[in-house]
């Protein structure tokens, strides 16, 4: 995989997606804990000191070894007209050749839903990684009834590939997903 500076930054219509920083937890804390009924249902479930200084440091810290190894980047997505804080996206489980692969995941802010920021984000990353990467396919898995999260993946052109039983577990349950791929411009069918 190519090396990707951890000062990335990528513009992705009315947003901005970059690394995440130590300096980014009062309102990475902020966004979470107001959102945290609208996210919890989507998630694994949060570890007892979710949202504190502790946690952040460890995320952050995790995020940026991945990110030096190649396996994973893991961005925040801000408005670009002001920079407020909108959600973050990441690609992780980054396979080297033959997969060329990674998997998609996202979240926003309750506050923010609905408005299109991720559907341009999603895309954008996509756009990005694809060359960035040099990947051939980018996964992404979903439970099945989250409609919304569909509507994202598909506006950025995944297309469904199956259904896995059992696949994550999600507030703190094993559950079911469906499964998405989109694959790079460069071979596409």
């Amino acid at each position: 995989m190519a090396l990707i500076p951890p000062d990335t930054v990528i513009p992705a219509g009315r947003t901005v997606l970059m690394g995440a920083r130590r300096s980014d937890y009062a309102e990475w804390s902020a966004l979470r804990r107001e959102s945290r009924d609208w996210l919890e249902p989507w998630e694994p479930r949060w570890p007892k000191d979710a949202l504190s200084r502790g946690d952040w440091h460890r995320r952050v810290d995790a995020w940026n070894k991945a990110w030096k190894a190649g396996r994973g980047y893991v961005f925040l997505i801000r408005r670009a007209a002001d920079n407020m804080l909108l959600g973050g996206a990441s690609l992780t489980q980054v396979r080297a050749w033959p997969a060329n692969a990674a998997s998609l995941g996202y979240w926003i802010g309750a506050p923010h839903a609905g408005q299109g920021y991720m559907q341009e984000a999603v895309k954008g990353l996509c756009d990005w990684a694809f060359p960035a990467l040099r990947l051939a396919r980018i996964e992404a898995g979903i439970v099945p009834g989250n409609d919304r999260s569909r509507r994202v993946l598909e506006a950025a052109g995944f297309a469904e590939e199956g259904y896995a039983k059992a696949y994550l577990e999600i507030a703190g349950t094993r559950r079911d997903h469906v499964l998405f791929a989109l694959v790079s411009p460069d071979i596409r069918g």
